[in-house]
């Protein structure tokens, strides 16, 4: 019972969180063009791939690190992921903040669904692995212990799996907050494409505003709530 090795475990648990938000956020608008009916399991069955991929990529943890390595001049492999990684997220919030503020017809025909589910986990896992590259090389640069990481993403994954159909759901019901999370994860997208091009952007400085805004979308939502049963 390592009093640093359970320090860094709690901060890999709440690093793995935070990417796991990331990834409700992101499967939920992906699966929300999916018929009702497919959209559980299609979000667990993207959860659980992705899941995979990062303990595939943590077997390969030295190989990830060597994505580190200048490549094409200043610019790495993880560089070029990242940024391409970072520019779909981009396009595809972008567009999909237009989708939900421009339907209209769609709304009334339920939700228009646009998407098979073999390209709905396509388009989750291409993100998740720029997400799962990014979160190995900072596991692997707090601890070389690969039991204290596996447990760390095991747990998160089994914490962010148990919330996912309620956050999802959730999102997708309030069209406010749908708009809110795109815009979390367009400041993501810049956030990857600023890392790959070699800047370092303090993680609090994203969190903790997209965290406040959150909280008072949250507290303008249930002041609504509180008007209208009042009004009736």
């Amino acid at each position: 019972m390592d009093p640093s090795l359970i320090a860094t475990f709690a901060l890999l648990v709440g690093l793995e969180l935070v990417l796991g938000i990331d990834n409700i956020l992101l499967i939920s608008i992906i699966t929300d063009r999916l018929p009702p009916e497919r959209r559980a399991g299609a979000r667990r069955l993207g959860l659980g791939l992705a899941l995979g991929l990062r303990c595939l990529l943590l077997l390969g943890a030295s190989w990830v690190v060597k994505l580190s390595e200048p490549v094409l001049g200043p610019l790495s492999w993880k560089g070029v992921i990242l940024i391409g990684g970072g520019g779909f997220l981009l396009f595809k919030a972008v567009k999909e903040i237009h989708h939900v503020v421009e339907r209209s017809s769609d709304e009334a025909g339920g939700g228009g669904v646009q998407m098979t589910v073999p390209a709905a986990i396509v388009q989750i896992l291409a993100l998740d692995l720029v997400f799962s590259i990014d979160s190995v090389i900072t596991a692997v640069g707090l601890t070389d212990n690969l039991i204290v990481i596996y447990a760390a993403v095991l747990l998160s994954f089994a914490l962010v799996l148990a919330f996912a159909g309620t956050i999802a759901s959730f999102v997708q019901r309030h069209a406010a907050l749908k708009i809110l999370a795109l815009s979390f994860l367009v400041t993501i997208g810049v956030t990857l494409v600023m890392e790959g091009l070699g800047a370092h952007v303090p993680k609090a400085y994203i969190y903790l505003p997209m965290g406040f805004a959150l909280l008072v979308e949250l507290l303008q939502m249930r002041h609504d709530h509180n008007r209208r049963r009042a009004a009736r």
